[in-house]
């Protein structure tokens, strides 16, 4: 049994970690949030010790080091500018790392995370849980096995729609969260880049503050790419059927089915992490590079090939910025 410590127990994506936690028969000691809606953590570790102060949470991991009760590993699911941060915090501490996507916003990051990696002896360890769904394992085979000069015909749309809350947090601001295509889309680009190989062109048409479309030309596909966060783009079915998110990707003209089967993969790659087969920085460099050229990039408009949600007018921010 191995003893964890949780950085971001208040977010969104938390409880999955719990979950996962208990779920490989573990256990959460510590966890520290600056925000205290944590009652979600009765339903996992009531017994946690639990901070919103980084000195105090860091005061009782070590106390509990210098006890001879190691902490194990931290999970961090903070807000994806403190990633950074909170990883070198936790290699220091003596443990491995669990950390959400994007592990950091820039590809240089992965540089310097690598050697504080070799200075501590320990590792970190990435949630790429695309690359465990069953549908997507077989169609990274169904290519390895198919012609190897064929290029695919990739269409990937991806609408989850948000409030005007999303604007005020830290997720609406690009410096923290790596605007659209970072923060909504970066397991996608994973996915394709894994499935399909690495990126050989990376054009950008439209990017505002709640859509990105693009194309990226991979070695053994041709992709347009629609994502947003704006409801008004959702199609007429979706809305109909009272959806608020809308996801597909189409190859060569047949729909790929990948909307099941999302529920239990955080678990599955804890699993992965303690077998020690988990996905560790290197996995992450290409997806953080990619992300990282759409949100510098100078979008070109609507020339060349473009996804076709791409001509939807745009929208105002809802705060007039």
């Amino acid at each position: 049994m191995k003893n964890f410590a949780l950085i971001g127990a208040a977010g969104y994506i938390a409880p999955r970690h719990m979950r996962a936690i208990k779920d490989t028969g573990n256990v959460l000691v510590a966890a520290y949030d600056k925000f205290d809606s944590v009652g979600i953590m009765d339903s996992f570790f009531p017994e946690a010790s639990f901070f919103t102060e980084q000195e105090l949470f860091d005061r009782h991991c070590t106390k509990l080091k210098r006890l001879g009760q190691n902490i194990d590993y931290v999970s961090i699911c903070t807000p994806n500018y403190l990633h950074d941060a909170h990883m070198r915090y936790g290699l220091r501490l003596g443990a491995d790392v669990i950390c959400e996507k994007p592990l950091v916003l820039n590809p240089w990051n992965v540089d310097a995370l690598q050697e504080v990696e070799k200075e501590t002896g320990h590792r970190i360890y990435t949630i790429l849980q695309l690359r465990l769904h069953q549908s997507i394992i077989d169609l990274k085979k169904k290519i390895e096995n198919g012609p190897k000069d064929k290029i695919y015909d990739v269409d990937l749309t991806y609408i989850t729609s948000r409030g005007n809350w999303y604007y005020t947090s830290w997720k609406g601001d690009v410096h923290k969260s790596g605007g659209i295509a970072t923060n909504i889309g970066v397991h996608f680009y994973d996915m394709l880049q894994w499935v399909f190989g690495p990126v050989k062109t990376n054009i950008v048409h439209v990017c505002t503050h709640d859509r990105a479309a693009g194309y990226l030309e991979l070695e053994k596909a041709r992709v347009r790419y629609f994502l947003s966060i704006n409801a008004e783009c959702l199609p007429e079915n979706a809305v109909q059927g009272e959806k608020r998110t809308y996801r597909t990707i189409n190859i060569d003209g047949e729909e790929f089915e990948f909307s099941v089967g999302f529920t239990e993969l955080h678990t599955e790659s804890y699993k992965h992490i303690l077998r020690g087969e988990g996905f560790g920085i290197e996995d992450a460099r290409n997806a953080i590079t990619i992300v990282y050229d759409i949100r510098h990039a100078e979008p070109i408009g609507l020339k060349g090939d473009y996804h076709p949600l791409a001509k939807m007018p745009l929208s105002k921010h809802p705060f007039g910025w």
